[in-house]
């Protein structure tokens, strides 16, 4: 008998309770990198043959040298874009 007069103080003591706030939880999505396809040069020593003479190859090998520094430097830039 006594409990069924303290039964309804219980449950409206639980409505009497304040809720939780939300809160509010950032989670990572990954999303697909969207950078431009980076074309492969034709580099200088592609174009080369076997008669050329060394000045030739040379200049071709410098200059290759420096289209791949170039190349690298446009990978570099579409990597960078996707971090």
């Amino acid at each position: 008998m006594k409990l069924l007069r303290v039964l309804p103080v219980l449950l409206l003591a639980g409505c009497a309770s304040i809720a939780p706030a939300p809160v509010e939880v950032r989670i990572p999505v990954p999303v697909p990198c969207q950078t431009p396809a980076i074309e492969v040069p034709r580099f200088a020593t592609s174009a080369l043959r076997p008669t050329d003479d060394l000045q030739t190859k040379v200049r071709a090998l410098l200059a290759e040298r420096q289209q791949h520094l170039a190349y690298e430097t446009r990978l570099r830039a579409a990597l960078d874009a996707c971090r």
